[in-house]
């Protein structure tokens, strides 16, 4: 008896499945309604993502090539799937003749990346933030690792950790 049940189940979910797709259908070809479904490839010049897009972490840099990193490490530390690293070197600072740690390179794996914003969240300079591209597709993996800091940058003076 269940066996009839789950036929007649499975055919009344299917009618009304067939029900939503044919409404849709018969109404747009009749009333020749403006069709909203986007054509990914074909739209690349007017596609405009949201302001809540998540596509990618970038560090914002000014026009002088310098950002707001202070190499806390937060971020680092903060990812759970170690989709960031931070390289350091030593740098002599020329005022007081010490040497002090800086960012040599700031190093984000997209492959890695949940996309979760943990990162973002923990910086408190809030140098880091979400991007707007989303054209990622590649054959080789290598190309998802992007450095986040321009050649030559430096942290914008008055910045403090």
């Amino acid at each position: 008896m269940s066996y009839l049940s789950d036929i007649t189940g499975g055919i009344k979910s299917l009618l009304g499945g067939m029900t939503v797709t044919g409404k849709y259908f018969f109404i747009n070809f009749f009333t020749r309604k403006e069709v909203i479904t986007e054509e990914y490839p074909d739209n690349m010049d007017t596609l405009k993502m949201y302001d809540r897009f998540r596509g990618e972490v970038v560090m914002w840099h000014n026009e002088n090539n310098e950002h707001k990193c202070t190499g806390c490490s937060s971020c680092e530390r903060a990812c759970p799937n170690g989709a960031i690293e931070i390289i350091w070197k030593k740098e002599v600072n020329p005022e007081t003749g010490k040497a002090k740690r800086a960012i040599d390179k700031h190093i984000y794996h997209l492959g890695m990346c949940t996309m979760c914003g943990l990162c973002i969240e923990a910086c408190p300079t809030d140098a880091i933030e979400w991007g707007q591209d989303f054209h990622h597709t590649t054959y080789d993996r290598t190309q998802l690792t992007k450095v986040l800091n321009k050649p030559g940058s430096k942290v914008i003076s008055g910045t403090k950790e």
